[in-house]
């Protein structure tokens, strides 16, 4: 198994190298309009957003900063196949301008100028974005009645081209089930409301290009990346950013493409290459780990399950997990023309495969799971010897 991923620099308001219906996932987080550290960017490509800031017209600067993006969004709709996604991480923004203090709902904008061009707008995910900060108030404080409530979410926008994917072929259908997420993840996954994904800097790349692209977590790419679509699919982010995106796409075995503005972020991107392996091998073990916990917690509540996956030989509670493999990236390689190219194991991880039935049975699987945690906490990648 391999996977393609090609990084572009170049404005993805015209993506010309990529042809209609190529494309099966878009996963991106745009530029935020009226968040102040985008008024440069969105200026240098509408100027006269800069004009209507200047003269307190926050209506029409918000308005102006979206016809870039309504571009984008008209391109993605282009390259999307039939019965495609696209997941937009997209927040709102607070804003003074002149004496004037508003919300500017851009998630409400984009998801109107999305179903004009022809999307189907599904049910959106709020990402619960947790705040340290002890002060919950804005405004006016404890006075009545002119504070605010502080934004701590943000939206997940999910937005499909066309009916459903049908999965035809043969081929097709066991790549699917290959590709099968864990009937505990998809219960939370699927939530319309996300907890437990924390807003915070990610440990792959550079943490001074993180900051000036506004990466957003690994895992939130990762999670969309595995929700929406199949082993093998072509997935895009037209904002690129640092390669999070790409980063999640390599490490879920998906191919990828990504559109990037600004030359400067390419050595971040890089570098995510140079460490994608490892992060995704340690990220694997994990989801492994979560369901080994997950089933010892079941067969102790409510009995032994009924169904096995057949490469792992642990129980899972739905035959449609009985396929399920994760495949391990092993290597990064660069080509000539700047893509990357990465490599699978095709077998399942030789740690996970146990004598489940016999384990569960014993006393020992908590003090297993314990085990297993701490090692993968402790360094990315271990050995089956060092478990077992």
């Amino acid at each position: 198994m391999e996977t393609i991923h090609r990084p572009v620099i170049a404005d993805s308001r015209s993506m010309e190298e990529l042809s209609d219906n190529s494309i099966h996932l878009v996963v991106t987080s745009p530029p935020y309009p009226m968040i102040e550290m985008w008024d440069q960017i969105f200026s240098s490509l509408q100027p006269k957003t800069t004009k209507l800031l200047e003269k307190g017209d926050g209506a029409k600067a918000f308005e102006s900063m979206h016809t870039v993006l309504d571009k984008v969004w008209k391109e993605c709709y282009r390259v999307l196949k039939p019965g495609g996604f696209a997941c937009i991480n997209i927040g709102d923004a607070t804003r003074t301008i002149g004496e004037g203090f508003s919300l500017y709902t851009n998630h409400a904008r984009i998801l109107s100028a999305a179903q004009r061009m022809g999307f189907s707008s599904l049910p959106c995910i709020l990402w619960r974005k947790q705040t340290n900060a002890p002060n919950k108030f804005m405004g006016s404080g404890m006075l009545p009645a002119g504070a605010y409530v502080t934004l701590e979410h943000e939206y997940i926008l999910i937005l499909r081209k066309g009916p459903k994917r049908e999965f035809l072929k043969e081929s097709d259908k066991q790549n699917r089930r290959e590709s099968a997420l864990f009937w505990e993840e998809r219960n939370l996954w699927f939530s319309d409301i996300w907890f437990d994904i924390k807003g915070t800097v990610q440990s792959l790349g550079d943490k001074t290009a993180r900051k000036r692209s506004g990466a957003y977590p690994f895992e939130l790419a990762h999670r969309l990346i595995n929700m929406y679509s199949v082993k093998g699919d072509q997935i895009l982010d037209p904002f690129l950013g640092t390669g999070t995106t790409m980063a999640a796409a390599m490490a879920a075995g998906r191919n990828s493409v990504g559109y990037e503005l600004d030359p400067s972020l390419g050595p971040a991107i890089s570098s995510m290459t140079e460490t994608v392996t490892a992060a995704a091998a340690q990220v694997i073990q994990q989801r492994l780990i979560r369901h080994i916990g997950f089933i010892i917690e079941r067969t102790d509540t409510k009995g032994p399950l009924k169904h096995y996956n057949r490469h792992y030989g642990f129980p899972v509670m739905t035959a449609q997990e009985k396929e399920l493999i994760l495949n391990t990236p092993l290597a990064v390689t660069q080509t000539p023309d700047h893509q990357y190219r990465v490599a699978y194991d095709s077998v399942p991880q030789k740690e996970f495969c146990q004598d489940w039935p016999l384990i569960l049975e014993s006393k020992e699987a908590g003090q297993l799971v314990n085990a297993m945690e701490k090692v993968v906490a402790s360094k990315k990648g271990f050995t089956q010897g060092e478990l077992f």
